[in-house]
């Protein structure tokens, strides 16, 4: 394979699809169900991902991995602590998710953000062919749409935002609001989690930018005079649900879901959670209902073991830092105050585990305690319902989570609301055998039906018809100011 090679279709995310495999410097693929989704695309149209290779101040050259074409894009140590550290994950992340915690506004962050998503920006255009087709991902690369546009006006593209996007509010807070709603309309189809993140972003653009909004559909005028028709809409991101299915039918799978039970003392109920480390998943919330309900007497320990998986994220910054001295003091207290010598309150680990053995751990859960506090999706609640082969099992799942809108046989809880939170976790821990299964039932016809695959077909089938509308007319895809309204999309 070439790997210097223009390909027509690319996809760009802040990371390659692959990590350093170790001693011998190679190359494995990385765990996520983004990969899952698009390699066998890139595989099958000789593709390309462009993407940081995930180690500061190394220049990696083009190379193929497994039939994927990937081309990496340096950063220096300076770009990851104030364009990946800094803007995008203490100002982006805490004001997209409602300002759980304080965004932080720099300029010299600003500054790298820009100059980091130029770098992309050129690296996505060199990698794509006359006409591409170039899917951006994520809110690290908002600017790359209209970069990209001004680089390679005859490509097609795309952009998913897998985290919510917050009401005009919140939003405005933001000193580049401005630059960053412009970077993403360079995009011919705007993707997000929920119907109501579409909805702010349209209202953001309306506010902001005083564009004209209708259906998805928003009017973005042109540097030519024209206007061009650029669709934002909801296109729900899912799983690999057949892969989680097919783990948990397997025998030493299962197995291990028995050992795991057993190394618990074998409670009758075993409480689950399992979140990367950050403010947003309410791990604090969840922690002190199942604290208050130990204590109320409402559960006890000889009965319930909540086992907490707390996988490391972004040490370095301070608010991360802070989060996990407060889990684990709390983890201790708790723990202090109920535990017996055969039984412990909260097996609490603070570590990432391959897939296997979450899908065992889930297994060996009888609640799934989903509590976050503001969540684009949230892939662990499906990832449960997926590998609940038995059909038993029961999901406490926040309202705030995109999951909400599509697992709705859950038990659907607002974990602001500690009160409400308790009689949730009881109700999932008394819950007939059943009314567990009917729920579980819909639950996984829904994760089966709606898939990754299915996620990337729909919104690949909307960027398809944005370039077979532009070659059918011979047009870029904009139209004269005052023509009539493009409703091609």
């Amino acid at each position: 394979m070439d790997t210097t090679a223009q390909a027509d279709f690319v996809v760009v995310s802040n990371r390659l699809p692959v990590d350093r495999s170790g001693d011998d410097d190679g190359w494995r693929r990385s765990p996520g169900g983004l990969v899952a989704a698009l390699e066998p695309m890139i595989q099958s149209t000789g593709g390309a991902w462009v993407g940081w290779p995930g180690q500061p101040g190394i220049e990696v050259e083009p190379f193929e991995f497994d039939g994927m074409r990937l081309a990496p894009v340096a950063l220096s140590t300076d770009d990851v602590e104030l364009f990946y550290e800094g803007f995008s994950n203490d100002t982006i992340w805490p004001l997209y998710h409602d300002v759980i915690s304080p965004p932080a506004y720099h300029r010299e962050w600003w500054d790298a953000y820009v100059r980091v998503n130029e770098r992309f920006a050129r690296a996505a255009a060199a990698a794509a062919a006359p006409d591409a087709t170039v899917w951006v991902h994520d809110y690290q690369l908002q600017l790359v749409p209209r970069l990209l546009r001004e680089l390679r006006p005859d490509v097609v593209i795309g952009y998913f935002h897998h985290i919510p996007f917050p009401a005009y509010g919140i939003y405005a807070q933001l000193p580049w609001r401005t630059q960053v709603l412009e970077g993403l309309l360079g995009a011919d189809v705007i993707g997000f989690q929920r119907v109501a993140d579409a909805g702010n972003f349209a209202r953001a653009v309306r506010r902001r930018l005083g564009f004209e909004t209708k259906a998805g559909s928003i009017r973005v005028p042109t540097a030519d005079g024209g206007v061009r028709t650029a669709i934002a809409k909801a296109y729900p991101i899912s799983i690999d649900a057949a892969a989680y299915d097919e783990l948990a039918r397997r025998p030493d799978v299962q197995a291990r879901a028995r050992e795991i039970r057993e190394s618990l003392g074998d409670p009758k109920t075993v409480l689950f959670g399992v979140d990367r480390l950050d403010y947003t998943k309410g791990i604090g919330h969840r922690l002190k209902a199942y604290g208050e309900l130990l204590r109320e007497h409402r559960l006890d320990v000889e009965d319930v073991t909540l086992v907490q998986v707390a996988s490391p994220s972004r040490e370095r910054v301070a608010a991360y830092m802070q989060l996990r001295d407060e889990i684990e003091l709390t983890v201790g207290r708790i723990n202090g105050d109920h535990d017996t010598v055969g039984h412990t309150a909260i097996r609490y680990l603070h570590h990432a585990y391959p897939r296997e053995e979450m899908v065992a751990l889930y297994l060996a859960a009888d609640v799934m305690l989903v509590t976050a506090l503001r969540d684009g999706m949230n892939l662990v609640a499906k990832e449960y319902v997926a590998s609940r082969v038995d059909g038993l099992g029961v999901l406490v799942l926040s309202e705030f989570t995109g999951a909400a809108d599509e697992l709705t046989q859950a038990v659907l809880v607002n974990p602001h609301d500690i009160d409400g939170l308790k009689d949730a976790i009881v109700t999932a821990i008394d819950m007939p055998v059943t009314e567990q299964r009917r729920r579980m039932r819909a639950l996984r016809r829904r994760v089966r039906d709606h898939d990754v695959a299915d996620w990337s077909r729909s919104f690949l089938h909307d960027l398809t018809a944005v370039r077979e509308a532009r070659d059918s007319d011979g047009t870029d895809g904009t139209e004269d100011a005052e023509g009539t309204e493009d409703t091609r999309a």
